[in-house]
Parts: C-alpha cells; structure tokens; sequence
C-alpha cells in the first residue's frame, strides 16, 4: 500500500518558514535568508520581521532590498520619522549601488512618507 500526498498520515513537505529557519541556523549571517525571514513574517508577525530588518540594517547595510520594506513597516507602526531616515538611507545606498529602479521606489516611498505624493483629481 503506498502513501498518497492527501493522506494525512504522509509526511508533509516542510513549510517554507520552517525552511528558512533551518538555513538561518545554519547560516545566521545570510543576508539574502534574512530578508526572506522578514519577508515571510512581515504580514502575520510584523515586530519579528522587524527584528530581521533591524538585523540586515546593522550587519548588511548594502542589502538595498531592505529599506523600501523595513520603512513600510515602520510606517505601518506609526514611526514616519524613522521611516524617512530608512528610506533617506536606502535612496544614497541603492544610488551608490547604481540600483536605480530601487532608487525610484525609495524616492515615491520618501514622498508618500512625507507627503509629497499629490495626484491630480
């Protein structure tokens, strides 16, 4: 008799959280498996993920994936001024980089921030 995937006695793939837990035990220093960490916690356990962003900033600040996403998340805790210096940050970061496509994102995600994001009606 063989096992079938619906059966609920067969084995279930690991999750992908579970995963990239298991890599970051293995390597806690990858950035990319960092940024993944945050990314998957970012919806249901924003302050873990904000733990994870905290951790790219300080030990991986030429990661320029992490600004855009760690100033919404500041945003969405309420904190528009440390949100602006994250995404000030990210905009000289992915400049240097010559990341202008990210450069762009930063640039509308400062405006809306502050602002600056008027729409013609």
């Amino acid at each position: 008799m063989s096992i079938s995937a619906s059966d609920p006695a067969a084995p279930s793939a690991p999750s992908r959280l579970s995963q990239l837990l298991a890599f970051h035990e293995a390597d806690p220093t990858d950035a990319f498996i960092l940024y993944a960490l945050a990314t998957e916690y970012r919806a249901a356990e924003p302050l873990r993920a904000w733990e994870f962003y905290q951790t790219l900033l300080a030990e991986h600040p030429d990661y320029v994936g992490t600004y855009y996403h760690a100033g919404k998340l500041l945003e969405g805790f309420g904190r528009k001024d440390e949100a602006e210096q994250i995404y000030r940050k990210g905009l000289v970061v992915s400049r240097k980089a010559g990341q202008l496509h990210a450069a762009s994102e930063l640039q509308q995600a400062l405006n809306s921030c502050l602002g600056l994001d008027y729409e013609d009606e």
